[in-house]
């Protein structure tokens, strides 16, 4: 059985710990390993979620898989890209799913219920970040009809940046 629900600042210590667990497979090797983890702490804690939870521009959302938290997903509306000329589009700034629950389609069905929520607040398309080396992620997000439509520096720490996608689907 699987379920979504919206996240809610009570949600955020579990959040991080998605976050961290999802992201260092990924991304663990994406620079130093001082870089990364400072870039860990900085941004997946619990003080930052919450703080992230209250803001009602973020739009967090929980995909459970027979009642075990599987991955989770940040988008928000209205949030332009220098590389698309429209306007009315969202961001998915996350879609984490931890390791054990690939393969269930979970992803897709957590990618799909936001598509879904940004066509019912007029959004016109959905854009993501996209790390050149997460080849797992690329071909997802292909998969799903996303283009490259531009690139982007992505920064990690003061001394260390990645290049990254910018991938765009139009609805």
């Amino acid at each position: 059985m699987q379920k979504i629900t919206k996240a809610t600042p009570v949600d955020a210590r579990k959040l991080a710990q998605i976050a961290k667990d999802s992201f260092l497979p990924a991304h663990g090797h994406a620079g130093p390993k001082k870089d990364i983890d400072s870039y860990v702490s900085n941004h997946f804690n619990e003080a930052n979620f919450k703080k992230e939870l209250e803001n009602k521009n973020n739009h967090y959302y929980i995909i459970y898989h027979e009642n075990e938290i599987a991955g989770y997903s940040k988008i928000i509306f209205n949030s332009k890209n220098q590389n698309i000329a429209n306007s009315n589009i969202t961001k998915m700034e996350r879609l984490y799913l931890l390791k054990e629950f690939y393969g269930l389609n979970l992803g897709v069905k957590l990618f799909e219920y936001n598509i879904e929520f940004a066509k019912k607040n007029d959004q016109k398309g959905i854009w993501v970040f996209v790390w050149v080396e997460n080849k797992r992620a690329i071909a997802f997000y292909k998969k799903m009809g996303f283009v490259i439509v531009g690139s982007y520096n992505f920064i990690v720490s003061k001394t260390h940046s990645n290049p990254n996608h910018v991938m765009y689907l139009e609805f």
